[in-house]
Order: structure tokens, then C-alpha cells, then sequence
């Protein structure tokens, strides 16, 4: 298989590393990002001659005038999938520039350059089925199997719907307390407020620039952040208008809603230890992930492997953060001494 990328930015680079860590051969062709030549394609034409896969990488705004450029160049045989982030409109236009003429399909990968470097998984990617071309939905979840993806099927306006009110509404959130300076360099914060901070770190660091994109495209964007603002200006107009003697009474209405009421402590307590060794474990696979990652790229360096004082450091650095946090330096150090044991197994079974 022979993959080809237009559109070499934060996506498309990543998109590549995946490509060439399973194996598959890719081109790729961006006017002002910087390619490696080996996978460097001059034209457009050049691109997609031979490409089984055609991957569109570029701004939603862009898709239909590149995908009127591609069309002449397509074959039936090939296969033209976007990854925008947004559903409706890019399926719109590739079922009025390419129809029933070259099979296509809509994705969007629930992943970015941020959490592909962080090892996250599961890696997740939505299908929007395609009654054009049925057989074009069996051919991308093949592909992003291959690259260790769990594949999700969804209708287009079902795709944007949730996004409007979960990937945009999280946006939406994380630029209002930034502009507003929320949180920012304070000395102390909640646990509450600290979970909530590095969801806008996140938003920041790995797709802040999809910002206006992701608003602006989605079609129940709109909806949805107007939504939340009537729910939230109610929210404030009871306040004010809550007297002052009332604030120390119980306002079952200005209440958040429980997760669960009358749970005993003991069964709270051993459902918070299941979901930190749920965390745990997710981690462990993540750290098993870089493992093999950093032996591949010790082999490339011609670097030893193991690094008895590499670990060495690495353990002392764990005996001080653990005294720092007041915690058996001593049962620390073991445990990461087993973390090496488990991270070696992971890189002999290399994938």
C-alpha cells in the first residue's frame, strides 16, 4: 500500500510517523511545510499516481477547490478519505465533487500530534458510512486497524452534533478562561480546578489553532455554545437575586447534581482505588508504548541497550520526588525497578 497526504501540517506529519512505524509506504504534498524528501512528492499529479489511499489534510475551507483539483487526476480504484475534525460539510463536498465516480469516505481521527508523542490509547477514529460506496467504510477500518486504531461508526450530522457539544463546547470553555485570565499563575488551586486547567493546557498545546475552525465549521456549534451560555446566565440571574440569608440554606436548584447519594465511604473509597489502577494501568501501556519507541531509536543510534546508568539516574530522580511528596523512597524505588522489568518485556515484544 501506497498512501498519499496532502496537506503536511500538525496532522499530516503525525499522520506519517504512524504511517512509517507500521510500515506503509507514504507521499506527501504541502506548498510551505517542510517534508522529508525521501517522501517529498513535487506535483499533485506526482502524488497520487500509484496511491492506493488518498488522505486530505488541509482546512475544511480549502477541501472543495483541492478536491476539484484532485478529481481529474483520481482513478476508480483509488480511495479519498479527509480527517477534519468536523463531518457535515467536508461529506457534503466530496459527494458533490467526487459522487459515485472515485469512492470516498468521511473520518475524523480522535487523536492528535499531542497524544500520539504521549502514547495515549486507545487511539479512536469515526467512520462516516457511505452509501455511495458501501465497500469504502470496509476499506478505511481496515487501514486504521492496521494502525492500531479502534474504529467508531457514526452518522456525519451525529458526528457533529456530539462534537458541538463536547470538542467545541471544551474549546469553547478553555479560550473564555484564558481571555478572562482564570486561574492563571495563582499559587495554590483545588483539585477541582487543577483538572480543569490541564484540560485547557491540553486544548492549548495540541489544537488551540483549530479554535475558529472547529467553531465555525460545525454546524451545531452555534447551537450549542448558546446553549450553554442561556444555562449559565440563568445560573447567574438566580444568584444575584438569591438573598443573602439563603446563601447559608439549601438550594437544591443552584445545587450541582450528585453522582450517586448515599454511598457508603468504604465502597466510595475502593471505587476511587479501582479507577487510579485503572489510570495505572492505562499508564503502564503508555509507558510500554515509549519503551519500544525509545529501543527503535536506540537501534538507529547505535546505542546501548540497556543503560544500567541511564537507570541508575532515572531511579534517583524517583527516590526525590517521592520524598518531596513524603512517600517510601525505598518502596518507590522498587516499584519502578519492576516498571524497568515490565518495560524491557514490552520492548522484546516489540510490535
Amino acid at each position: 500500500m501506497t498512501v498519499a497526504i496532502v496537506g503536511y501540517g500538525r496532522f499530516g506529519r503525525a499522520l506519517g510517523s504512524l504511517l512509517e512505524a507500521a510500515g506503509i509506504a507514504y507521499r506527501a504534498m504541502d506548498p510551505v511545510a517542510d517534508i522529508p524528501e525521501p517522501h517529498r512528492a513535487g506535483s499533485l499529479r506526482e502524488l497520487l499516481a500509484g496511491a492506493e489511499l488518498i488522505v486530505v489534510a488541509v482546512p475544511v475551507p480549502r477541501m472543495r477547490e483541492l478536491l476539484e483539483a484532485m478529481r481529474p487526476l483520481l482513478r476508480p480504484e483509488q480511495l479519498v478519505m479527509d480527517v477534519g475534525s468536523v463531518k457535515v460539510k467536508p461529506v457534503h463536498a466530496m459527494n458533490e465533487v467526487l459522487g459515485t465516480r472515485v469512492p470516498w469516505v468521511g473520518t475524523h481521527p480522535l487523536f492528535g500530534p499531542l497524544s500520539l508523542a504521549m502514547a495515549e490509547r486507545p487511539m479512536r477514529v469515526v467512520l462516516c458510512p457511505n452509501p455511495l460506496h458501501p465497500d469504502a467504510v470496509r476499506q478505511a477500518r481496515a487501514f486504521f486497524e492496521r494502525l492500531g486504531c479502534e474504529v467508531i461508526e457514526q452518522t456525519p450530522e451525529g458526528h457533529d452534533r456530539i462534537m458541538a457539544h463536547t470538542h467545541a463546547l471544551t474549546f469553547f470553555v478553555a479560550k473564555g478562561m484564558v481571555d478572562a485570565g482564570s486561574g492563571v499563575d495563582v499559587p495554590f488551586a483545588p483539585a477541582s480546578f487543577k483538572a480543569l486547567s490541564r484540560t485547557i493546557e491540553l486544548v492549548r498545546s495540541d489544537a488551540g489553532h483549530l479554535f475558529t475552525a472547529i467553531q465555525h465549521e460545525n454546524p451545531f456549534a452555534a447551537e450549542a455554545r448558546a446553549h450553554l451560555l442561556g444555562a449559565l446566565e440563568l445560573i447567574h440571574r438566580e444568584l444575584e437575586a438569591l438573598p443573602p440569608e439563603a446563601a447559608a440554606q439549601d438550594t437544591p436548584a443552584l445545587e450541582l447534581p450528585a453522582l450517586e447519594k448515599g454511598v457508603p465511604e468504604l465502597t466510595q473509597t475502593r471505587e476511587h482505588i479501582d479507577e487510579i489502577d485503572r489510570t495505572l494501568v492505562e499508564l503502564l501501556a503508555r509507558r510500554a508504548e515509549l519503551a519500544r519507541r525509545a529501543l527503535r531509536s536506540k537501534a538507529q543510534a547505535g546505542q546501548p541497550v540497556p543503560d544500567p546508568a541511564r537507570e541508575e539516574a532515572m531511579l534517583a530522580v524517583r527516590r526525590d520526588w517521592a520524598a518531596e511528596l513524603g512517600v517510601d523512597a525505598e518502596g518507590v524505588e522498587a516499584i519502578f525497578r519492576a516498571i524497568l522489568r515490565f518495560s524491557r518485556r514490552a520492548q522484546q515484544t516489540q510490535k
